[in-house]
């Protein structure tokens, strides 16, 4: 079991290996290339204000839907929608992504927007994936899978230790001592 699970895990282990290496140590890694693109546009006037029920919010006078399948259409805006602001005189709307981000500013009025999408390259993708953050559900599903594998993987192969007799002793040493170091790296220098 230790060794099936072992090799199945082995892409999440390695995967999360190199994308500790390239959080803790972004500068060595080219973690800083940022693409910023900026557009504008227009929205049709419609769909900034809907005839609503007299008494309805300012957010249920825009069409939301179509504004967001426009941006996505006209500008290729990727990642989840996480803000979808709505005032009297404008609209703010913002997607993420691992290592992406797009903001719309809309003009109620006119409906003319500027659309600011960010790229952060292939190293803060890696890193957000690492950290499940902009990801999606899937992904931390995966994350949590990985998780559950290595901690089986963890204990199947300490539980294999004890049936190893001439390994035993010397194995639990060395898994104490790295336990003792982790703990005292805790204690120590972490502020």
């Amino acid at each position: 079991m230790h060794i099936y699970l072992s090799m199945f895990g082995l892409a999440a282990v390695l995967f999360f290996s190199v994308t500790g290496l390239t959080l803790n140590h972004p500068d060595w890694f080219f973690a800083n290339v940022e693409s910023i693109d900026e557009a504008e546009g227009r929205i049709p006037a419609p769909w900034m204000h809907l005839d609503v029920p007299e008494g309805a919010e300012e957010e249920d006078r825009v069409d939301r839907l179509r504004v967001v399948e426009h941006l996505r259409a006209e500008h290729g805006v990727r990642g989840s929608l996480v803000e979808f602001y709505v005032d009297e005189y404008e609209c703010f709307v913002t997607f993420k992504g691992a290592g992406y981000a797009a903001d719309a500013q809309i003009d109620r009025e006119t409906g003319d927007y500027l659309l600011t999408q960010t790229s952060l390259g292939p190293v803060a993708v890696l890193n957000d994936l690492h950290k499940g953050r902009d990801t999606g559900p899937a992904w931390s599903a995966a994350i949590d899978a990985s998780a559950a594998v290595l901690t089986i993987i963890s204990l199947s192969g300490l539980i294999l230790l004890f049936y190893l007799k001439l390994r035993r002793n010397p194995g639990l040493v060395v898994a104490t001592v790295g336990a003792a170091v982790v703990v005292a790296v805790v204690i120590l220098w972490v502020p």
